[in-house]
């Protein structure tokens, strides 16, 4: 933790999505952050407080310099991966442009002697494949982050695709670890998990930075939740989730675990690894 100031999250005493509208790179959404703020609130419709708290993973987060203003992207990764492991706190790891951010978090998750959850962006097949296997020392869940697709400057850039069920059937089957989808939001999602019938499917809107429609995933969850549970061994789900309360509310509408995202990350940038406690056992 450097101790640096000017970073690009503003540290505000509430992570509601009303201190960064329009911030992007940064720690904002689009549509004015509608719904970031959106997914902030939602929670608050199906609060159940007799429900057992499900366990927590740190949500994938790549990009620290551009959308953090972290001073070092690969001391970053090794900053949270070893923060989160101290605070019991569930593992995740993502990939962006260029590589070197899967690999520093490969790297970093070794150095914390621990395996977590591997998310790769949808590109051609024969690349998730081969950044599969540069993550099978760590990996202890790989899948894809379909919705990664709507990042339209990466998808230009890097040529992700939209997935079919057949391609990620394809990816499913060479894997030995559990396959897992992230970012399902539409209909379409729905169809595609139906057919494929992943071991984890991750009900997620990117925490309301890309394009993939309006709403909340409290809202999306509870629509569909039951559905998506006839073809699927376990439903995670993030976006918005602050307090002990909507991480009941998340398990009351059927999810088995939750992935936190900003949260951490404003704890870290406040105050380093105490922080990220202090954070993972307000959730508990």
């Amino acid at each position: 933790m450097s101790g640096e100031t000017g970073f690009k999250c503003h540290l505000c005493d509430i992570c509601d999505g009303k201190g960064c509208i329009g911030e992007l790179p940064g720690m904002g959404g689009v549509y004015d952050n509608a719904n970031f703020i959106e997914n902030c609130s939602a929670w608050t419709s199906y609060v159940r407080e007799e429900v057992k708290a499900i366990p927590i993973r740190l949500a994938p987060i790549t990009g620290a310099i551009q959308n953090i203003g972290y001073h070092d992207e690969r001391l970053y990764y090794h900053d949270m991966i070893r923060s989160c492991r101290d605070a019991a706190v569930g593992l995740s790891i993502g990939d962006g442009y260029p590589d070197e951010k899967l690999r520093w978090g490969i790297e970093a998750l070794e150095s914390a002697g621990c395996k977590g959850a591997v998310f790769i962006k949808p590109y051609s097949n024969q690349k998730i494949l081969e950044r599969m296997e540069w993550s099978a020392t760590v990996a202890e869940i790989v899948g894809v982050d379909i919705d990664s697709w709507a990042i339209i400057t990466m998808r230009n850039q890097v040529q992700l695709e939209l997935k079919t069920a057949t391609m990620l059937k394809e990816l499913k089957n060479h894997s030995k670890l559990p396959f897992v989808v992230k970012g399902v939001f539409t209909k379409a999602d729905i169809d595609l998990v139906s057919e494929l019938k992943p071991d984890i499917v991750v009900v997620s809107n990117h925490g309301g930075r890309v394009d993939v429609g309006r709403g909340a995933t409290a809202h999306f969850l509870h629509s569909y939740g039951e559905i998506i549970k006839r073809y699927t061994g376990s439903v995670w789900v993030d976006g918005g989730i602050r307090t002990i309360e909507d991480v009941r509310a998340a398990a009351s509408l059927g999810a088995d675990e939750v992935m936190i995202g900003r949260p951490f990350i404003t704890a870290l940038l406040r105050s380093g690894s105490d922080g990220v406690a202090s954070c993972a056992r307000s959730l508990r």
